[in-house]
């Protein structure tokens, strides 16, 4: 994937918020997320909310045993141990992926705006690419010009 590419990713709120205030700079997941450095990641928050309400620029990814990627990450995780540990249980190797310069939308882009662009639309288990004839991908980069 080139940089400058986006992805999409599905988040609890409280995560979403996390990121936009600064406090979570990193996004952990049980699979490894192949997004390069300079990506533009969007967050979808889930349902009840259900909307994309912000974004960031991807830094460095970093995979590792849970408890090594603990180490490294932990005071931007967002998380208490026993939140990351019950995450990653059973998993041999957690994923991290760094985020800067996170911006919340003016205005959320809802669910049904979403699908109203691209009928059928679904928001994603782990995370989508947007490509750059997708009309997603065109309407959440019209509301940040």
């Amino acid at each position: 994937m080139q940089p400058n590419q986006h992805v999409l990713i599905s988040l609890d709120e409280r995560h979403a918020n996390n990121i936009l205030a600064g406090t979570k700079q990193v996004e952990l997941r049980r699979r490894t997320m192949h997004v390069e450095p300079g990506s533009t990641v969007w967050f979808y928050v889930k349902k009840p909310v259900g909307a994309v309400v912000g974004f960031a620029t991807v830094g460095t990814t970093y995979s590792a045993a849970p408890s090594t990627v603990w180490r490294k990450y932990s005071s931007v995780s967002g998380l208490r141990k026993s939140e990351f540990m019950s995450y990653f249980d059973g998993v041999a190797v957690a994923s991290a992926m760094t985020l800067s310069g996170a911006k919340k939308l003016k205005k959320p882009i809802t669910l049904e705006a979403l699908r109203t662009a691209m009928p059928g639309f679904h928001p994603p288990q782990f995370y989508c690419r947007l490509e750059a004839n997708s009309p997603v991908r065109r309407g959440l980069l019209a509301v940040t010009a």
